[in-house]
């Protein structure tokens, strides 16, 4: 198992123009969790030219699909990702989740109005916001992500504390 490169990863999608939304743990980390996070998860636009840049750009990473036996052909391309929706992999550089689709949100258009422009690493990109976190993962319900709610609410209220009212 490699461990993952979450600044390599980053790095390469923003260099090679990939239209992508930074979700998950690496978007809590932005915005001040303490909770680890061992892989790099992103909405990315399902259009065939951003699709053809992502093939392109991740290709020499080895994309495998995670959780899956080796038996199982799979044929990391742009026919195949445009015919699927959300994909988990293992890549040389370590666990790249790409997700068309976000649980609570929606497809990337509706991701990306709930990102704000952050730095990350040096890089200039789009970021979930704490809300649209806070979203998604209500709806994933996962054990994890239910816990990760009870940080990201006490985040969201140290940066935008309620008003008081007399």
């Amino acid at each position: 198992m490699v461990e993952t490169n979450i600044e390599a990863i980053l790095t390469l999608l923003a260099q090679n123009q990939i239209e992508f939304v930074v979700i998950g743990g690496v978007a809590a980390l932005a915005h001040g969790s303490a909770r680890a996070t061992f892989d790099v998860d992103v909405c990315y636009r399902r259009t065939k030219e951003n699709v053809a840049r992502l093939c392109n750009t991740l290709a020499p990473l080895n994309p495998r699909l995670r959780g899956v036996t080796e038996d199982i052909p799979f044929i990391f391309d742009s026919e195949s990702i445009l015919l699927g929706l959300n994909f988990t992999f293992t890549t040389d550089m370590g666990d790249l989740d790409l997700l068309g689709e976000v649980a609570g949100i929606g497809m990337y258009d509706q991701v990306l109005m709930a990102s704000e422009r952050g730095g990350l690493y040096g890089l200039t990109m789009n970021v979930l916001t704490i809300e649209g976190l806070l979203k998604a993962k209500r709806a994933a319900g996962r054990r994890k992500d239910l816990e990760a709610i009870i940080e990201l609410e006490a985040l969201r209220d140290l940066n935008d504390p309620p008003s008081v009212t007399e």
